[in-house]
């Protein structure tokens, strides 16, 4: 019978994961993994604000709450910190990091275009889609003259 090993962790839940103290393989896809967590602090911090203002505005019949300060930054602040502990501890979730440690290995497979291949892309993308747009346009025009002229509103 084959063991699951401790570097492996593919058998741990997040839930166990979450209150884990280690650290999955932290040496590799850092970059990735750290602006997935940077993006996750900053999901709850923006819930967090919005939590802060909808509190203290009174929105959604929270006309109570509104005078206590208190509840006001402490239910966010709360918030906010669960959340940038979910971040950092699910980014080390094995199952998870594995993902994000392929994802950057990927990404540096990419064969990025230069500078003037992206310039000439780019126009070529724009002018399709005016050209497009235009002819559209020419379309319902004639499509439009022929049923005012058969007598179809």
């Amino acid at each position: 019978m084959a063991t699951v090993s401790e570097d492996s962790g593919s058998g741990r839940s997040l839930l166990s994961e979450l209150f884990a103290g280690s650290l999955y393989k932290s040496r590799q896809g850092r970059i990735v993994r750290q602006l997935t967590c940077l993006a996750i602090w900053l999901a709850f911090w923006l819930g967090g604000w919005q939590l802060y203002e909808v509190i203290g505005s009174g929105v959604y019949g929270v006309n109570t709450w509104s005078s206590f300060r208190t509840v006001q930054i402490l239910v966010p602040a709360v918030m906010v910190a669960l959340g940038m502990w979910f971040g950092f501890r699910v980014v080390n979730w094995p199952k998870f990091a594995d993902f994000l440690i392929s994802v950057e290995a990927e990404m540096t497979k990419v064969s990025w275009p230069s500078k003037t291949e992206l310039y000439r892309a780019s126009m070529v993308c724009i002018f399709t889609m005016a050209f497009l747009a235009i002819l559209l346009f020419a379309y319902d025009l004639i499509w439009q003259a022929i049923f005012d002229f058969i007598g179809v509103s």
